[in-house]
């Protein structure tokens, strides 16, 4: 659908940029911190470095100054559990929260929303070695840690995040199971999800008693499935995709029921999870208020060939495009770019992918991941990232069309403010508006797509093209 005139974005647009505390805050031992299962991960000089990463931990109040130069109108952050709660439980890490307290003060002075997100991949490891979140346990021990960062941040947080990519969790679980620690089975896989979406339901519940003001809701990611032909076994094809690893998350979440499709599927390969008296109905009498959107890029598949050649080599490093036997297989969209990792740039995908998911839930969107890694070059002190800037122009673009088709989009937040250690090619691929030299005791570097993106932000992207 084409428009004479597009809708512009609302006045309160939540303009932002997002981030995670392992991926940014580094002090991975510091002032009494916990060790997480991302702080097993094989450390290498010019790739990995969880342990320093972008320290954000030292470099904090310079950076939310910039964040405010930059303009933005939020800040999607996550708070370290083994931080605040070094086991996971027990006693409260005093400096741990102290802090957050700093962060979410500074941003709030400088008049940036914060937006939490209790879990982004980092379980105390203490908590994994316990049985991790297969373990019922962990349910309470989530809803316990909620409670005290609820209670702290009272009047302060307003938007809460509960679990960051509940689905990449399961569909790739290797993010969150570095070196020495078990890969669990995929039917252990579906049971740890399961106990998510009771946990995530529980702190919904808690919030809303706890922080009737505030807003709460989940952060997976979405994205739309296209079918390689018009041959109805792709369109078949991309509808399993689509259902079993995208909907059946929300469907859950929103709803309070596993999709049919998504619990055929799992009871067929023996995976379904064990469901506990009582799981359903704090599920489904606890809906969240709003859905995170971490959107990259679409995929494209293609009908089950189901023999024995229907699983691919993965296309990019975050790519979905495994295939799987006898539900679907990976195939090409000649239609679509790609960066030079693989990763597919489809910025009309970003309007497709909201307007399914506005139209099937009915609930405010809020953009909490996008944006495209690449192997930025410091030259001259300066960052020229022409790339990036096209990128979130198209992007952008597309969802002011999204809201221009009547979906209620509240914000969008890149990934990232700052660069961060990528999940596997660490400081080699970055994301930032802002460049981390590695090489200069961390100092920090705006590149060109900072200033472009203040614009934006000043324009409340009216400068963008069609508005």
């Amino acid at each position: 659908m084409y428009y004479s005139k597009l809708k512009p974005f609302p006045p309160n647009f939540l303009w932002g940029a997002s981030t995670s505390a392992y991926q940014v805050e580094g002090a991975y031992k510091e002032d009494g911190k916990g060790l997480s299962v991302q702080d097993l991960h094989l450390l290498n000089e010019h790739k990995m470095d969880f342990r320093d990463a972008s320290d954000f931990y030292h470099h904090y109040k310079k950076d939310i100054l910039m964040m405010k130069e930059l303009g933005l109108k939020a800040y999607r952050f996550s708070i370290s559990w083994s931080r605040v709660l070094p086991t996971g439980k027990g006693d409260l890490n005093k400096k741990g929260i102290e802090f957050y307290d700093k962060v979410v003060d500074l941003l709030i002075e400088n008049q940036i929303e914060p937006v939490v997100t209790l879990y982004h991949f980092d379980l105390p490891l203490k908590i994994e070695k316990d049985g991790g979140w297969f373990n019922r346990q962990t349910i309470n021990d989530f809803e316990n840690y909620a409670r005290i960062l609820f209670e702290h941040f009272k009047g302060r947080v307003r938007y809460w995040l509960t679990i960051n990519e509940q689905n990449a969790m399961v569909n790739h679980p290797g993010a969150v199971y570095p070196q020495g620690l078990t890969m669990p089975s995929k039917k252990e896989l579906y049971q740890q999800s399961h106990n998510m979406f009771v946990a995530a339901a529980k702190v919904t519940k808690l919030c809303h008693e706890l922080l009737p003001d505030a807003k709460i809701g989940p952060a997976p990611n979405i994205t739309a499935i296209y079918p390689q032909s018009c041959n109805p076994e792709d369109v078949i094809a991309a509808d399993n995709w689509e259902t079993i690893r995208c909907w059946t998350y929300l469907d859950v979440a929103v709803y309070g029921k596993y999709n049919s499709l998504a619990w055929s599927y799992m009871k067929e390969k023996g995976i379904a999870p064990q469901i506990y008296p009582g799981d359903m109905d704090i599920i489904k009498n606890n809906k969240p208020d709003f859905i995170g959107v971490n959107y990259y890029a679409t995929a494209t598949v293609a009908q089950s060939h189901n023999d024995g050649t229907d699983v691919s080599a993965r296309a990019g490093d975050q790519q979905v495009m495994l295939g799987e036997e006898g539900v679907y297989r990976s195939a090409e969209n000649n239609y679509i770019k790609e960066t030079e990792y693989g990763w597919k740039i489809d910025p009309v995908g970003l309007r497709t992918t909201l307007r399914r998911v506005y139209s099937r839930y009915n609930l405010p969107l809020l953009i909490t991941e996008n944006g495209i890694g690449a192997k930025d070059q410091l030259m001259n002190g300066q960052v020229k990232d022409d790339y990036r800037i096209s990128y979130f122009k198209d992007h952008f673009y597309q969802a002011q069309l999204a809201l221009t088709d009547g979906v209620e989009l509240i914000g969008y937040c890149p990934w990232s403010f700052i660069d961060l250690v990528s999940t596997h090619q660490g400081f080699d691929k970055r994301y930032g508006f802002v460049y981390v030299d590695k090489n200069h005791d961390n100092r920090r570097i705006k590149k060109d797509s900072f200033y472009w993106y203040k614009d934006v932000i000043k324009s409340n992207g009216s400068k963008l093209k069609g508005s």
